[in-house]
């Protein structure tokens, strides 16, 4: 696939319930923070709905900047063929009715960009990516991304070529898979197994000083994390990390649990939020 000289892209991030649009400089990997455009999508609507909805937010800033050459780059939840537009979502609670079709020529035919200049990856990979260029990681020959919250994102990122899903979610673990481990369902579940009613980490980290058992609830997680990290690396072969998404935002308490054993990796929490994907979805232009 070409790369662009294109200077500034046009990129998204595509989830169950939203898409968020902007442009980013690809000289600076940075977003251009007053053109971020969000649409909300209804993901169980019919194909029509949600294509308009997905293309509002190119269209809006297709017409604001007139100057800047189409090139739109999307980071977009799997199954999905990345290489062809082709979305494979059936049974995901989110866009059964876009099953099968060609989206980069839908989208093509919606925004007056060429089907050649719609580009795809995974939102995993997206994040990943979008990391590893704006961080300056990328004078490394590989670097692993985790993302915890809803569920479980896993890529694999190597120098001179786009980011990967690792789609390890369903690794076998104990008596299911690593993601029902390692995601807010987790918390919630164990919460309330020990009578409190949560909807995530941040309400269980309120009752902390109330509970004692919170404190054990979180060095379960940390157990888990620890066990996923190693088994990551040691397939991937690289101790280095680039670890994002809600649940993220507690690394420094999952550590403590496991101080000496989490640092024998390279581990980075993100510092980019909702930017990393979009600055990947970018990269795919250039990587």
């Amino acid at each position: 696939m070409t790369k662009h000289n294109n200077q500034i892209i046009i990129a998204s991030d595509i989830g169950g319930t939203h898409i968020t649009a902007s442009l980013v400089s690809t000289g600076q990997w940075q977003v251009i923070t007053d053109s971020i455009t969000r649409n909300h999508v209804n993901s169980h609507a019919d194909a029509k709905s949600i294509l308009e909805a997905w293309a509002a937010p190119f269209e809006t800033i297709i017409r604001n900047r007139p100057d800047v050459p189409v090139a739109i780059g999307i980071a977009m939840p799997g199954p999905f063929d990345y290489q062809n537009g082709i979305s494979l979502m059936r049974n995901q609670d989110k866009y059964d009715n876009l099953y099968g079709m060609d989206i980069r020529a839908a989208l093509a035919e919606r925004t007056g960009a060429s089907g050649t200049d719609i580009r795809f990856i995974n939102d995993a990979a997206a994040f990943l990516q979008g990391e590893v260029f704006a961080g300056k990681h990328n004078g490394h020959s590989k670097m692993l991304g985790i993302t915890l919250g809803t569920g479980l994102g896993t890529a694999v990122w190597e120098n001179g070529a786009n980011a990967v899903d690792a789609d390890l979610w369903k690794t076998p673990y104990l008596d299911s898979n690593m993601e029902e481990h390692l995601v807010t369902r987790w918390f919630v579940r164990n919460a309330s197994q020990h009578g409190m009613k949560v909807t995530g980490l941040r309400e269980l980290l309120e009752l902390r000083e109330q509970h004692r058992i919170v404190e054990d609830i979180l060095a379960e997680y940390s157990h888990h994390l620890l066990q996923f990290i190693t088994f990551f690396s040691e397939q991937e072969g690289t101790d280095r990390f680039i670890i994002g998404g809600n649940i993220a935002r507690a690394w420094g308490i999952f550590r403590s649990f496991n101080t000496a054993a989490f640092d024998r990796y390279d581990i980075h929490i993100s510092q980019l939020g909702e930017h990393a994907a979009l600055i990947g979805a970018a990269a795919i232009f250039v990587a």
